[in-house]
């Protein structure tokens, strides 16, 4: 069964047409990546109105699905739901703006447009479990994303900079084969306190804990890692630091299994930390979906009621960070199996002294 056939069949009765304009909603259910376009999804047919840029890589690439060359966007897709008889037509509602919707009211007038999450919710529930397909893209992102932390460890030095070493990242990870960098962080020193700091023009200096969180993206599909790496000697704060984190990362890893709770996941890493000399240095959750996006749904964290189903691709990046001394956050991708976990994530967790 195609994306677009799942969609159908499970969209409530109530509703009888979607209008898709989100691009990655579009890609996932279409296979064609593209910067616009509009599937009008009915039960009758689903069509893809797409405009003369993407019109002829559209017809070569898109199955089970009409293209249509977009003209005067508006009528076609009043003439298309008029056609398949449609009266409610759901949205995006993580999507669509309120300039959107109030153009849809004024172009649709005789449709009755609902803007509740229920189309979201339905595309972010089938989105979350991939298929061996889209498992074996994640996999290949996942082995450039390996290979050039191997080499970014050869690179690294005194002197070098945050930004020096982001664009190494992306230029390698290229050269390897992968379609483009998904995102990067690179943080040294004081910086790798914070979480998502942005690269900098800070050079690196001996003592350094540098934190390096980069993932790349292979026909839609994206990797993502983390390892905290140091230059020249550490102290014995910064070696606990560390060790707290990975062995957090393993008592998450114990409890990852189909049916497992998100929020028991997080709360074993959590509650690991929190009983160690740096309770309440661990913010953030401790990991979340991944696909197309680089967060998608659902998460490990306090409060996600999910349970893990076998197809779900997690993040698992506990961290320490302290204010104006360093930080640490070491992460792996794991994939949900009948039985427990793949891990997709290569690269050694032993500390690293460069």
């Amino acid at each position: 069964m195609t994306p677009i056939e799942k969609l159908l069949e499970a969209l409530p009765s109530d509703i009888d047409a979607a209008l898709i304009t989100g691009g990655f909603n579009r890609r996932y259910l279409t296979g064609f990546p593209s910067s616009a376009g509009t599937l009008v999804l009915t039960r009758k047919k689903p069509v893809f109105i797409i405009d003369s840029r993407y019109y002829e890589g559209a017809c070569k690439t898109i199955q089970g699905c009409e293209v249509l060359l977009q003209d005067k966007l508006y009528r076609q897709i009043g003439a298309l739901l008029g056609d398949a008889g449609a009266k409610t037509v759901a949205v995006e509602s993580e999507i669509c703006t309120v300039k959107g919707l109030t153009t849809y009211r004024k172009e649709l007038p005789d449709l009755e447009l609902l803007e509740d999450n229920r189309l979201s919710d339905l595309l972010s529930l089938l989105r979350r479990i991939k298929t061996p397909q889209e498992l074996e893209k994640m996999r290949k992102a996942q082995e450039y994303t390996d290979k050039t932390f191997t080499h970014i460890l050869n690179y690294i030095k005194a002197g070098v900079t945050e930004k020096q070493i982001a664009l190494e990242l992306d230029v390698v990870g290229r050269k390897m084969g992968a379609d483009q960098l998904a995102f990067v962080i690179v943080a040294s020193g004081e910086n790798s306190s914070q979480p998502h700091c942005t690269p900098s023009h800070r050079a690196l200096e001996e003592g350094d804990f540098i934190t390096l969180d980069f993932g790349f993206f292979v026909d839609g599909y994206c990797s993502d890692m983390t390892r905290t790496v140091a230059l020249g000697p550490v102290s014995d704060r910064q070696r606990q630091v560390y060790e707290t984190v990975r062995q957090a990362q393993e008592a998450a890893f114990a409890n990852i299994r189909p049916g497992a709770v998100c929020r028991e996941v997080d709360a074993a890493a959590r509650n690991l930390i929190d009983a160690s000399p740096f309770a309440g240095t661990f913010g953030h959750g401790l990991g979340h979906s991944l696909g197309m996006e680089v967060h998608e749904a659902p998460s490990f964290n306090p409060t996600c009621e999910v349970k893990l189903e076998p197809g779900m691709v997690l993040s698992v990046e506990p961290g320490i960070y302290l204010p104006g001394e360093f930080g640490v956050r070491i992460e792996d991708v794991i994939a949900c199996t009948d039985d427990g976990f793949e891990n997709l994530t290569k690269s050694s967790k032993e500390l690293i002294v460069l």
